[in-house]
């Protein structure tokens, strides 16, 4: 269950939308605190006070889209049963559901900063008996196809790219 939710009259509730923001559309090094800070109307001090400093309020950030992320994903996997058309379904969810929302830019770099990897954790486990590594290689395949929608390339091109991918579980 979430701790809070952003309430976007706060300063801390429109410093995390401004990062939602600012992150979705430009890398983690490219954003300054500054920015942030203006895009919210507060101080950089607000941000220190509230996130401690970038990484802390991009961890933040992160952590709530990669959640509403997997959720999705995790629901694709439920409805889809098991195996790999299950799997195969949930990375189009997730892709469909980041590129709509403006998240190319956030999700498709791996965790900064953060602790582990939930996208690679939530499938490995969905591609259980496969070898463990699969989940990852999974997870950086997706993020790839993220990444180039990103850089410019056609999300169409990028989700066929996806599609492309033959993923075999072993049961």
């Amino acid at each position: 269950m979430r701790e809070w939710i952003p309430v976007s009259t706060s300063p801390k509730g429109r410093l995390a939308l401004a990062a939602v923001k600012e992150f979705g559309a430009r890398s983690f090094d490219e954003v300054t605190v500054g920015e942030l800070a203006a895009a919210a109307d507060v101080t950089t001090g607000a941000l220190y006070h509230h996130f401690d400093n970038k990484l802390g309020l991009y961890a933040f950030v992160r952590s709530d889209v990669e959640q509403r992320l997997l959720d999705r994903m995790e629901g694709a996997i439920a409805a889809g049963g098991e195996g790999s058309a299950a799997v195969k379904a949930a990375l189009l969810v997730g892709f469909d559901f980041a590129v709509r929302e403006g998240f190319p830019q956030l999700l498709g770099a791996p965790p900064a900063g953060t602790e582990g990897d939930r996208l690679a954790a939530m499938l490995t486990a969905s591609t259980a008996p496969a070898p463990a590594v699969l989940g990852r290689v999974l997870a950086a395949a997706w993020r790839a196809a993220l990444a180039a929608v990103a850089e410019g390339s056609e999300p169409d091109d990028a989700r066929a790219a996806l599609l492309a991918l033959d993923v075999r579980i072993a049961s």
